[in-house]
This record gives structure tokens, C-alpha cells and sequence, in this order.
């Protein structure tokens, strides 16, 4: 009889587990254990920062994947990077949804960014001569929880620091914000430079579609300041001002509509790294010239929709941007502070027996 009650007992912990891992899927956006973590071996920081990930997010030891390459130039050949890609793809199993780099250099593929080589593999059509419009993104606006398996690609992000301690901060932000809903804010400013602020006319949208989640400032100004509630923050500026004096709060977006913000670490403009150096935990920019197309970059309406959805950050960035194969993600992939934190007692198997 004790034998008999044993037995029952640990298969109904074990079915609890299976349930419990079940609705972690389907309350808490994009999971560790769908993210690949790549770290180049041959590249130090590389290998700190994903050791460090790992261990933050609990990434599965087979979800880590190594490769190794020279990293000692911002722009990665086409041929190289395809022979990086193979191994990679090789490395990964069925369940990885997405991607997270270990890097902020090379942070292109010839003419595309390297998170969207990495999502599509690399092609031309996701290049522009001039000013062209460039290949979709099929997971734009998507309601898509798997795009490995709904569209065969696994969206990518980079974990861009200059430093160790400035890629921990980052990680340790992105954690932080889980399951936080906090009282936030979303700004999204108009400047006075017209060319850069082409994404602006769908700002009022934006806040019809979010106002009753969020409130959503429209400013006119060349910035903000002094504000402590960012959660949300895009705007068209070639260098964005005051940044030391807001307070991003974890999980925050932030990104800045010109030319050659994905440009890292330093660019002819402000790089879109100097975002989360002032607390944001992701941002986008474009690493080729884009000219000012919007579907370019994030869509406000969009972005803020599926953040305040739930989604995690990789996935609400991506399916923001209608056009992303010149511009990079970067930032803390898994963050998520709009999810809803699993509930252990909706987890518990109805009718189970324990004991006789």
C-alpha cells in the first residue's frame, strides 16, 4: 500500500511539473529554453558575457552554442559568415525560437545587419541600392509565439556592451523588469528635424491603441528631460539630448529614427548602444544607409501593442519593424515586464490523488 501511494505520488509531482513548464510557455512570452545563446570563442568578452546570460536567464547548456571567428572588424564577409551560420544552425535544436549574440562587433553582413543574417540568413534582397525598399519581415505585426515554427526564421538579438560590466548591467536590468507592470510612461517625440521624423505621423495611433494601457506623451521638442517614468521613448534625431537625466525604467525601448545609429561602438552619429548605457534595455538602429523610410524602424503603435501584450522584448522589437534587414536589435531579448507571472495554483492538476 505504501509502495502503491509512493508511486502515485510522484507521478502526480511529476505531472504537475509538466503542467507547471506548460503554462510558464503560455503565460510568459518567449522562454530560456527557446533562445539560442551564441558566444564566439575566440572572442574573451564574448565568452564572459554568455557565461554570464546563462547563468542569469538559466539558458539550457545545449542552448548555448560556440563558434569561432575573428572579430577585429566591424563588417563580417558574406562567404565567412555563411560557414559561421551553417554551424550555428547545425548546433541548434528544433526548439530554439530565436537568437541572442554575445557582441557588438561585427555588426554586419556585408550590406545587412548581423541580427537579421542571423534571423534570414544572409540574402541581397534584404539590402537596398539607394533608396529602396528592402525584403518584409513575415513576423511583422504577427501574432506568432514560435517563428521558427511558423515562419522558418529565428529572430536575433545582440547583447551590445563595450564593457563586461556594461553588458551585466544590461542583463540585470532585463531581469529585473520581469513581471513588474509598472506605473510607466511612453514619450514619443516630434524634433524639428523633418527628414528624421517620418515615423511621427503614426504617433497619434500609437496612443489611441496604448492610451488605455499606458499613458502616451506626444512631445514637441528636440528631447525630453528630467523624467523618471520611461518606458517607451522614440523619436528622429541625429544625437538624442538629456539622456543622464531620465530614469529608464527596467524593460524600457528607446531608439533614435537616422542614419547610422547601429553603428557600434562609435558612429559618425549618436550609436544606438549609448540607449542602454543611460538604462534602456533595448534598442535599434540601422547599420547601412536606410534613407528615412519608416518601415525602416520600430513602429511605435506597434512595438508598445505587443510589449504591453506580453510579449518579451525580442519579440515585440521585431515585429515592430515592416523592413528590418539593414538595421540591428540589441538589448536584453528576454526581458518581459508586462507578462503575467505563472500562477502556481492555476497549475495544480485538478482531481489528483496524493494519498489514499
Amino acid at each position: 500500500m505504501r509502495r502503491r501511494t509512493l508511486l502515485r505520488t510522484i507521478a502526480a509531482l511529476c505531472l504537475t511539473s509538466a503542467i507547471v513548464a506548460a503554462a510558464q510557455i503560455a503565460e510568459a512570452a518567449l522562454q530560456p529554453t527557446q533562445l539560442g545563446v551564441i558566444v564566439n570563442d575566440a572572442d574573451p568578452q564574448s565568452v564572459a558575457i554568455g557565461k554570464y546570460y546563462a547563468e542569469r536567464r538559466r539558458i539550457p547548456a545545449d542552448n548555448v552554442i560556440h563558434i569561432s571567428f575573428r572579430s577585429d572588424k566591424p563588417v563580417l564577409d558574406a562567404a565567412v559568415f555563411k560557414e559561421i551560420y551553417q554551424h550555428v544552425r547545425a548546433q541548434s535544436k528544433q526548439t530554439i525560437q530565436a537568437y541572442a549574440l554575445t557582441w557588438a562587433s561585427p555588426y554586419r553582413v556585408n550590406c545587412m545587419s548581423i541580427t537579421s543574417a542571423f534571423t534570414f540568413g544572409y540574402a541581397k534582397r534584404y539590402c537596398a541600392k539607394g533608396c529602396t525598399a528592402t525584403a518584409p519581415n513575415p513576423y511583422f505585426d504577427s501574432d506568432s509565439e514560435r517563428p521558427m515554427d511558423d515562419y522558418g526564421i529565428r529572430p536575433t538579438m545582440s547583447i551590445a556592451a563595450r564593457t563586461f560590466e556594461n553588458a551585466a548591467f544590461l542583463i540585470d536590468r532585463g531581469v529585473q523588469s520581469d513581471f513588474t507592470k509598472p506605473r510607466a510612461s511612453a514619450y514619443l517625440v516630434v524634433t524639428g528635424d523633418k527628414a528624421r521624423s517620418t515615423r511621427a505621423t503614426d504617433y497619434f495611433n500609437a496612443r489611441r491603441s496604448s492610451a488605455m494601457q499606458i499613458p502616451v506623451k506626444i512631445v514637441r521638442a528636440e528631447g525630453i528631460r528630467d523624467v523618471f517614468d520611461v518606458m517607451f521613448y522614440f523619436t528622429g534625431i541625429r544625437s538624442v539630448p538629456f539622456l543622464d537625466s531620465l530614469g529608464f525604467l527596467p524593460g524600457a525601448l528607446g531608439d533614435h529614427l537616422t542614419s547610422s545609429g547601429g553603428k557600434m561602438p562609435d558612429s559618425s552619429q549618436m550609436s544606438a548602444m549609448r540607449w542602454l548605457e543611460a538604462g534602456a534595455t533595448g534598442s535599434f538602429g540601422t547599420v547601412v544607409e536606410p534613407c528615412n523610410f519608416p518601415q525602416k524602424f520600430p513602429s511605435a503603435k506597434i512595438a508598445m501593442k505587443h510589449y504591453l501584450a506580453r510579449d518579451s522584448l525580442i519579440e515585440a522589437y521585431w515585429k515592430s519593424v515592416a523592413w528590418p534587414g539593414q538595421g540591428i536589435f540589441i538589448g536584453e531579448p528576454l526581458a518581459k515586464p508586462y507578462a503575467d507571472m505563472p500562477s502556481i495554483k492555476s497549475m495544480q492538476p485538478a482531481g489528483t490523488l496524493l494519498n489514499d
